[in-house]
């Protein structure tokens, strides 16, 4: 196991260096990490021959993570995911936070949300923790936060993301990782022969803007349906109202037996790789995106990058849980911290 550490740039904004940090482990299997987002930059995974294959969406340099409208590789804080209206309510006193998507709210925030901040670094034997700090009313929300997340790579193959939150008020607290996946290689084209298994008998249905109605529906009968491997093209064009408001696949997923326990969520294969991708998680969800709106750009070592030519993976509380009673309650605080872990294990079939 070893960690090496090289200069990747310099933030424009704080003019703090920014580093890669890459942990590998005796198989090969390598997790390149900057500390500007928290990105996963690249994730090198061998195969059957040991042969290892980059299996993330990125950029050779960082002036494209400044923009980054797909989010590639972040980590998302400190609330995931879109809050309706871009308000919510706690103890009684409104909260007002960036509408930055059709009135509502998506990954916190477009200029200060931890995808574009540079974390301080503490490195271990096999891994990394990124830390930083926020102070109450920073992005409108409530109290002064502590974040952290832990990047472990495993001799079994894994990379960890262990998420620990500390906040002085209760706050909305709901962190992921967006990286893009693509099991034949980050320049393997569309995903869409990709399939996908997915733990989760119900989703939570959206409305326009993709902000759940507060429903939790079960996916039998519909196209929403994985509890048995499917490509994920299959039936992503099919005349399905849901499918058709997020231009695809790009919904939660409510996970069976959620318990707060590390619990298999996902499992995705490719035809013509040996590799297998299990995603574990201790959260009660999992957002399934099939990178419907990720844009032509030039990806790493030239590669053309374009819709669904990546699939997202995020482990997470419901999106707007804040607003609805029924969700499974993302609220932490003095009285409860927020910890949670996700890991992603690579094996061949």
């Amino acid at each position: 196991m070893s960690i090496t550490k090289k200069v990747f740039g310099t933030d424009k904004k704080t003019k703090k260096a920014v580093y890669e940090y890459s942990i590998k482990n005796k198989n090969g299997m390598c997790a390149k990490i900057l500390n500007y987002g928290g990105i996963i930059r690249e994730l090198w995974v061998p195969g059957r021959d040991r042969k290892t294959v980059d299996v993330v969406l990125g950029h050779d340099d960082l002036m494209p993570y400044y923009e980054n409208p797909g989010y590639l590789g972040a980590a998302i804080g400190p609330n995931a995911n879109r809050i309706g209206g871009a308000k919510f309510t706690i103890d009684g006193t409104e909260y007002q936070i960036p509408a930055n998507e059709n009135g509502n709210n998506l990954h916190s925030d477009n200029e200060s949300g931890y995808h574009v901040r540079v974390f301080d670094v503490e490195e271990g034997v096999n891994s990394i923790r990124l830390f930083l700090q926020d102070e109450d009313g920073d992005m409108g929300f409530p109290g002064n936060k502590k974040f952290e997340v832990v990047y472990i790579v495993t001799d079994e193959n894994e990379l960890r993301l262990d998420y620990h939150f500390v906040s002085d008020k209760n706050t909305v607290l709901n962190p992921t990782n967006h990286s893009y996946f693509n099991l034949r290689g980050q320049d393997g084209g569309s995903i869409e022969d990709h399939v996908l298994w997915l733990n989760a008998s119900c989703y939570t249905p959206v409305a326009a803007g993709s902000i759940p109605t507060g429903e939790i529906l079960p996916v039998k009968g519909t196209p929403m349906d994985f509890t048995e491997p499917k490509e994920i093209g299959l039936e992503i064009g099919a005349d399905f109202a849901q499918l058709k408001l997020g231009g695809g696949y790009d919904h939660n997923w409510v996970i069976d037996g959620a318990d707060g326990q590390l619990k298999l969520a996902a499992k995705v294969t490719a035809p013509g790789t040996s590799r297998t991708m299990k995603v574990y998680t201790t959260l009660p969800g999992i957002q399934f995106y099939a990178g419907n709106f990720i844009g032509e750009q030039e990806g790493k070592l030239g590669a053309a990058y374009h819709n669904r030519c990546g699939l997202a993976l995020e482990t997470q509380y419901f999106p707007d849980s804040i607003n609805k009673e029924n969700f499974p309650d993302a609220v932490f605080g003095p009285e409860r911290q927020y910890v949670s872990s996700t890991v992603y294990q690579f094996c061949n079939n």
